[in-house]
């Protein structure tokens, strides 16, 4: 699986950002997804993931309410909305597949190259 995310920017303080990630092959439906990012200095952390079907959902705490990870398996994607975006939101996001249902970086598999968000105050 390829995958390549987009949809990186720079907005202010309480805007709203939909990172997008394109995936190859034709098995898309078949790994469950996932978002994480990373800031400067920090190490990889998770941010949402979505089971293969699109039925399931998890969050870390901190995107609770203000994210929103949902996938189209017809068109072998999976998007992020971001609202009510802050200043430590502001990192790399990357997208990810795994065929493990968790939360961890290293039960990915395949990782897209990654695409900048950065927020203003």
């Amino acid at each position: 699986v390829q995958l390549q995310a987009y949809g990186g920017g720079l907005v202010q303080d309480g805007g709203s950002l939909r990172l997008s990630c394109a995936a190859s092959g034709r098995t898309f439906s078949s790994y469950h997804m996932g978002w994480f990012r990373q800031a400067p200095g920090k190490e990889r952390e998770f941010v949402a993931r979505i089971t293969g079907s699109g039925g399931s959902t998890w969050y870390t705490d901190s995107v609770k309410g203000r994210f929103t990870i949902s996938r189209d398996n017809a068109k072998n994607t999976v998007n992020l909305k971001m609202n009510r975006l802050k200043p430590e939101d502001t990192a790399v996001y990357f997208c990810a597949a795994s065929v493990v249902w968790g939360s961890s970086p290293s039960q990915y598999d395949y990782w897209g190259q990654g695409t900048q968000v950065t927020v203003s105050s």
